[in-house]
């Protein structure tokens, strides 16, 4: 298998490519518009054909390339149903599985609590936390009907659960850190350190900017990147 951790810097969010070396198909999670030819490039060079384009949320810091990768490619895109992203081709639940490369599978996680639909997406040995679980964090509730107390039980109920050494890998980081484990979160991460009263004071209390490109963003990214004219000329 082959496996890709990849970075934009404007708005320090991962994309992750899983691929098959043997049925040759692969899957994004996350891709940034601004990106979409180094992923296809990537994909030319690799041999690869997407199968998959999916969104552990509806973002409000980028824009999607799901929407494009799916003109260019013929990928699916997928999203939480509870997204409010219609022109998904699949509409994610909780326990929903996608399968590709003749055998591997991705399973959802319903991991609400930054957004009503943020999902975690477990693979093999690792789970892809988007904005749910952080290194040492977690993303913020302030925002697109985010509720702290829905976050603490999403981390502590549904990921904590998880093997200790099952890895981490987040949908940003500000520090340059790259992967963490349910373990060491579990035993460190400083959000989760206290009751779930005391993180939900500490999150209602944070006090953080808007995103910048919020407005943007959103309606678009449940467009799944595209613009409204695009969507309906097909």
């Amino acid at each position: 298998m082959i496996f890709r951790q990849l970075f934009d810097p404007d708005s320090c969010t991962y994309t992750y490519l899983i691929g098959s070396t043997g049925m040759k198909e692969a899957v994004l999670i996350d891709p940034v518009d601004g990106h979409l030819e180094d992923y296809l490039d990537l994909l030319r060079r690799l041999g690869l054909s997407l199968k998959y384009s999916i969104e552990t949320h509806v973002h409000a810091d980028h824009i999607t390339a799901s929407g494009r990768l799916r003109q260019q490619t013929g990928a699916e895109t997928a999203v939480s149903r509870l997204c409010g992203a219609m022109g998904a081709d699949h509409q994610l639940t909780d326990a929903y599985v996608l399968g590709f490369a003749g055998g591997e599978e991705i399973k959802v996680l319903a991991t609400p609590g930054h957004t009503p639909g943020s999902s975690s997406f477990l693979w093999r040995d690792r789970v892809f936390t988007g904005d749910t679980l952080l290194i040492n964090g977690c993303g913020r509730t302030d925002f697109q009907g985010g509720d702290p107390g829905a976050l603490y039980d999403s981390i502590t109920e549904r990921l904590f659960a998880l093997p200790a050494e099952t890895l981490v890998y987040p949908g940003h980081d500000y520090h340059g850190r790259r992967v963490s484990c349910i373990g060491q979160e579990r035993a460190i991460n400083p959000r989760l350190a206290g009751t779930r009263e005391q993180f939900i004071e500490i999150m209602q209390r944070l006090d953080l900017p808007k995103p910048r490109r919020i407005d943007e963003a959103v309606p678009r990214n449940r467009l799944c990147g595209l613009h409204e004219e695009e969507v309906r000329q097909g």
